[in-house]
């Protein structure tokens, strides 16, 4: 009971959240310069007429407090409007494009998390090695590397000179359509634009997890385990790392919300077909209902994790709940 009222606080808290960041981000975006009916025209003069229907179909012509207690009932009732430029509804095409996303978010997380793991607790359990000091110099490498400027050097490396994986998109023109030929293909296709995404990530957590290895193996109950003739195994693995854990999982869920940001410089660089290149379209055509839309998903999607992070972290470690 305390652990569920702990998670029905946690998300109570994070209903008035959502909807204070939807209201920023519509501020945000129709503070923007540019009008998404002079770019859908183009170029040139046109009829006032015309301009004036369009701008009344969208209805860009009610004032900013109108047209946003319009957008929260359009939300409630799970209607993101249609989007200017697709001509589609928003969340149709939300729908189409998170699955790459995830996709990608999920492979660069999952081996990025578990490589940077393993590779904290060996360092901490062997500080200043020569295996510690090359991975921390790898690690602070990769942390201070631009994910663009990144993925654009594993592009040039690995696609355009040795030709060893596929320079952009998700699947090949002549892959096969389904079954397992079509997950080889995906698959080739996830690997450069997954390692752009995972090694600034990597870093971080081996280096959080390093340095909180190397705090808990200096406790005193470390050395009591030891003393117990408990196995080095089950010294690091049984006690040190499970008490290591918790920043870790906090800072997981902090990088969800920096991963999504993330996704819109790597999708773009490889011409990867999700949200993050849907919002960079989106951009550049001042679709405000495509915008509007991308936001109020992706900022849900950071507060849900949010909250599971803190649930997580109440499951670790059950003090939480009661402070």
């Amino acid at each position: 009971m305390p652990l569920l009222i702990y998670a029905l606080k946690r998300i109570a808290q994070a209903i008035p959240l959502v909807l204070v960041i939807i209201a920023i981000n519509f501020a945000l975006i129709h503070a923007a310069p540019g009008d998404p009916v002079d770019i859908l025209l183009g170029q040139g003069e046109a009829d006032p007429q015309v301009v004036a229907q369009l701008r009344a179909d969208f209805g860009l012509d009610q004032p900013l407090p109108v047209q946003l207690a319009r957008y929260y009932a359009k939300v409630l009732s799970l209607d993101l409007g249609q989007s200017f430029r697709y001509r589609e509804p928003v969340i149709e095409l939300i729908a189409s494009r998170l699955p790459a996303t995830l996709l990608l978010m999920g492979a660069a997380l999952v081996v990025s998390t578990l490589v940077a793991v393993a590779l904290g607790v060996v360092a901490a359990h062997r500080p200043y090695s020569a295996l510690d000091n090359g991975v921390t110099t790898l690690a602070l490498a990769g942390y201070s590397m631009p994910v663009f400027w990144l993925g654009q050097l594993l592009l040039i490396a690995f696609a355009l000179k040795l030709d060893w994986f596929p320079a952009q998109g998700m699947v090949s023109i002549r892959a096969p359509t389904e079954g397992f030929g079509r997950v080889l293909d995906v698959a080739h296709h996830l690997v450069l634009p997954a390692l752009t995404y995972s090694l600034y990530h990597l870093a971080l957590i081996f280096r959080l997890t390093r340095a909180k290895m190397q705090d808990v193996l200096a406790q005193d109950y470390i050395q009591t385990a030891r003393a117990k003739g408990l196995s080095e195994a089950q010294v690091i693995f049984g006690h040190a790392l499970r008490n290591a854990l918790l920043p870790i999982v906090t800072v997981l869920g902090l990088n969800f919300g920096f991963m999504l940001a993330g996704s819109v410089l790597t999708e773009t660089v490889f011409a990867w077909p999700g949200t993050g290149r849907l919002l960079y379209e989106a951009i550049l055509a001042r679709d405000y209902p495509l915008l509007m839309g991308l936001f109020v998903c992706l900022s849900t999607m950071v507060v849900l994790v949010n909250v599971l992070t803190d649930i997580a972290y109440a499951l670790i470690d059950p003090r939480v709940v009661y402070r």
